[in-house]
């Protein structure tokens, strides 16, 4: 005698045969079209999210009188058991009920027979998945907003305990203008920031239900299809049933925003790599986050960054792959989307996985001072400030730009530094620097003198710490 979990599975296995839209057919699916055409090894996720809109859709049935309030319990409870036993690890699969929506019908409908059979009234397994689809992406933006915050807590705590450094600001990858360390961190809250507004916007155009359209056409019954909406939390209804199941927008929407948080996190794992290269020598990364090799002892790798750098590949190539997919569609459903979900989970988990990482090593960095601050007057630093100086003094923008030029080349052929010349030497490329030109010279002096809204002087950034600081609670 089998257990009688093991019993299940073999009444179960007889039935699977009794597909959805088995009643046109007369001969049985080839089992490798079965597993050609199968999705629940991966849609199999949606159980959740296809559970609730399940029970948001049998509440309204009963309420516009097309199920009985007793056949909605039965429905609503035995779908809360099925999910338990999903969550549980269970659930018994098959690639002959195809996706999780089928599965969970025709678990529904063994056990309660023809009241699991009532379920399906007024929708289609388009505008189910699309519901389903939408539910879960509207779950991931609300993660991931989570998880963006969390970045820039971590970027903002650093700022107070790197409050007095000063690092080179860089372009093209050379030496530009100091700016305060806190204004780097605060560089990538404003990336992480514009994310999270992305994301915002694009749960607008998510958060519109699409359950009711069923097919294409919508449907002769009764239904409530306001109720099922507020039911599920959506904003409001969507409007054209023809379009509803070819609606694929929100999620290219959706990736094409995580492709952008993927080359934010990208930038900011490149930056770091050189910054921790020996050559800069501008950081330590905390050994929990890196590794090392396995023919060199003294080495240690920023394996962990340069992942999050090389799944932005992964990240970024979902967005072709679901253009592609729906460029050339005609109205309506076509089993080309059965494919959208793939790009779409792999975007989300790669995005998730490099956010949940990403403060830990934000926060166990550390900025080598020592380092930063022997090399920090290399460069010409303050031959901008110079020059600003000289505009000051009322110079025109351009000769004052040509006569710091050419100071700079006179500092390179003694070897010096623009604070190390004399007045005298000043004066010779312009008689109108006089001996204030000191407080603009050095590297603390020019970062000093930016005062511009949103630059890396000392109060702007400041100003901007504290406002951030704010912002992220």
């Amino acid at each position: 005698m089998l257990p009688a979990s093991h019993r299940w599975v073999l009444r179960r296995r007889k039935t699977v045969m009794a597909k959805a839209w088995g009643g046109r057919f007369q001969q049985e699916t080839d089992p490798r079209v079965e597993a050609f055409t199968e999705s629940v090894s991966f849609d199999s996720r949606l159980y959740a999210v296809d559970i609730r809109g399940s029970q948001a859709h049998a509440t309204m049935l009963a309420k516009v009188g097309l199920i009985s309030e007793d056949e909605c319990s039965q429905i609503c409870s035995e779908l809360t058991k099925i999910g338990e036993e999903i969550e549980a690890g269970d659930f018994q699969y098959s690639a002959e009920l195809e996706d999780i929506h089928m599965h969970i019908e025709s678990a529904l409908t063994e056990r309660l027979g023809d009241t699991g059979r009532k379920l399906h009234t007024g929708r289609s397994r388009n505008d189910q998945v699309s519901t389903d689809l939408k539910l879960y992406v509207r779950d991931a933006i609300d993660e991931l907003d989570a998880l963006l915050l969390d970045v820039q807590r971590s970027l903002v705590d650093r700022c107070d305990q790197d409050a007095d450094v000063i690092v080179p600001g860089y372009t093209h990858l050379q030496r530009a203008q100091p700016v305060k360390a806190a204004h780097y961190w605060l560089a990538y809250c404003e990336k992480f920031q514009r994310d999270r507004d992305r994301l915002a916007d694009c749960r607008k155009r998510v958060n519109v239900c699409p359950l009711g359209a069923a097919a294409l056409a919508g449907t002769s019954l009764p239904i409530d299809r306001e109720m099922t909406a507020k039911l599920l939390g959506f904003d409001s209804v969507a409007g054209n049933s023809l379009d509803v199941s070819s609606d694929r927008d929100y999620l290219a929407e959706f990736v094409f925003a995580l492709s952008l948080i993927s080359a934010h996190l990208s930038t900011w794992c490149e930056e770091w790599i050189i910054w921790f290269s020996t050559e800069f020598s501008f950081l330590k990364l905390p050994d929990a986050y890196t590794t090392g090799s396995s023919i060199m002892p003294q080495k240690r790798n920023p394996d962990v960054l340069e992942l999050i750098r090389g799944k932005t590949a992964r990240v970024m190539a979902s967005v072709p792959q679901l253009l592609i997919l729906v460029k050339s569609l005609p109205m309506a459903y076509n089993r080309d989307l059965q494919e959208d979900k793939l790009a779409m989970f792999d975007a989300f988990d790669t995005v998730k996985a490099c956010l949940e990482l990403t403060p830990a090593i934000v926060a166990g960095a550390e900025l080598r001072r020592e380092q930063i601050a022997s090399r920090l007057e290399d460069g010409f630093l303050d031959a901008t400030a110079l020059m600003e100086y000289l505009i000051k003094q009322g110079v025109p923008m351009r000769t004052g730009h040509e006569t710091v030029g050419k100071l700079v080349a006179h500092c390179e052929g003694k070897g010096c530094r623009l604070a190390d010349l004399s007045l005298e030497e000043l004066q010779q490329a312009c008689d109108l620097i006089d001996e204030n030109v000191y407080g603009v010279l050095g590297t603390q002096n020019a970062m000093a003198a930016l005062q511009s809204y949103g630059s890396g002087g000392e109060q702007p950034v400041a100003d901007r710490v504290a406002a951030w600081k704010e912002r992220v609670g």
